[in-house]
């Protein structure tokens, strides 16, 4: 039970250093630093900033989604269990990414 709330904890300070990064994602999508350089070639770069700071945006949004399941998971008293064939995932596979609700053969069958 310790490990379960050792694991919530450690998923909420996750999501929470997610939620500061896709904030800050949508504040750059917003311009809330300024207009694009008048510049062309500037914009340009600022542009292909914009895409990749938009990607990073999308990810986390994903991740915390990841996130808010596992935590209903651990509610539910499913942590573990893979989501698609109902067999324990490996504990090495939720050590290297706790928020993993399918095991391994399921997950590459997607």
């Amino acid at each position: 039970m310790d490990d379960l709330k050792q694991l919530r904890c450690k998923l909420l300070v996750k999501r929470a250093e997610l939620a500061a990064r896709r904030d800050n994602a949508h504040r750059h999508a917003r311009r809330a630093s300024g207009p694009l350089n008048p510049d062309f070639a500037e914009q340009a770069v600022e542009r292909q900033n914009d895409e990749v700071v938009a990607r990073i945006g999308e990810s986390a949004t994903a991740e915390i989604a990841a996130i808010d399941r596992a935590l209903g998971r651990i509610d539910q008293g499913l942590y573990g269990i893979c989501a698609r064939c109902g067999e324990a995932i490996d504990p090495r596979r939720l050590e290297a990414r706790p928020y993993a609700d399918l095991c391994l053969s399921c997950s590459d069958k997607q």
